[in-house]
């Protein structure tokens, strides 16, 4: 009986889960974020080729999802065509077209007389000499459109380092999981979660912990938005109001959402330093004070 009271109460506190990604000792951080895979070379060759990928478990779960290299390079090509799409007909709209022609408040046309009393499409486009000096004429639609150049540029920069890591991703399912880049459709997750598990009895990808769990994989995938959501139930980001007559609400937008995860995960001040470890001045409870004021 005394055992087992022993071991009820070893069930019922909290343990702390061990990560193989947790802090470690300057020196030791850039070692321990790579995934090292050593392949072996043709058969009589004695050639080892190393495979360094700089992965989360996070990148591989959205590499599956995204179902492989060819349709996430397809989506961030559609995604940049799409932006020019939309800042060219727009600036198309605003410049080309010529209204009064259009709703008919004016009957003629810059480029030709319509022989029908219909107007069309056609009838109300702007010459392109025309469509060019109505554009140079603006001087704020030009900082505009100078402006979409600069955040395209920033989407395309991003999308091709974006590409380079799922390269090595693609790499790493080929040659450390044994799954072909043709046959990663027909694989779940449950699937690739067992040959990363069973990867990692027969060469540890984690050097802290020689085994690893799926609730281990499963943590680091949602890691930020357990600590998101741990903060909204501790009441310490500003989600609930109370309106009158309706009670207590829950307000959070998606735009709401990018500035919290920007400023307590991804920005130059945020509390993570990393995708898996705090800052070191977070850790220090003499500091956390002065760093809340400064949040």
């Amino acid at each position: 009986m005394a055992e087992q009271g022993e071991e009820d109460q070893g069930y019922r506190e909290y343990r702390r889960l061990e990560d193989c990604e947790e802090d470690s000792p300057p020196g030791e951080e850039e070692e321990e974020q790579l995934l090292l895979h050593v392949t072996e070379g043709p058969t009589g060759t004695g050639v080892h080729h190393p495979l360094i990928v700089s992965l989360t478990s996070s990148h591989i779960y959205q590499f599956h999802q995204r179902n492989g290299f060819a349709c996430v390079l397809l989506s961030d090509v559609l995604e940049l065509v799409q932006f020019l799409f939309v800042v060219a007909f727009s600036t198309f709209l605003l410049c080309c077209v010529d209204y009064d022609v259009l709703f008919a408040t004016r009957p003629l046309n810059h480029s030709h007389v319509p022989e029908r009393a219909k107007v069309t499409l056609p009838d109300a486009v702007l010459p392109a000499p025309q469509c060019a000096h109505r554009l140079r004429g603006s001087g704020w639609l030009l900082f505009l459109l100078v402006l979409a150049g600069a955040v395209w540029l920033c989407r395309l920069v991003t999308a091709l380092r974006r590409l380079v890591g799922y390269w090595e991703i693609r790499s790493f399912y080929i040659r450390a999981l044994g799954i072909p880049a043709e046959e990663l459709c027909n694989h779940s997750w449950q699937s690739v979660q067992a040959r990363l598990l069973a990867l990692q009895r027969r060469q540890p990808l984690c050097v802290p912990r020689r085994e690893l769990t799926e609730l281990d994989i499963h943590h680091r995938i949602l890691r930020f938005r357990n600590y998101t959501v741990a903060m909204v139930n501790k009441s310490l980001l500003p989600v609930r109001f109370r309106l009158p007559l309706l009670g207590p609400v829950v307000f959070l937008t998606r735009g709401l959402q990018f500035n919290l995860e920007l400023l307590l995960f991804r920005g130059p001040a945020a509390l993570f330093q990393n995708t898996w470890s705090l800052r070191p001045q977070v850790k220090r409870a003499g500091a956390r004070r002065a760093l809340a004021q400064g949040l």
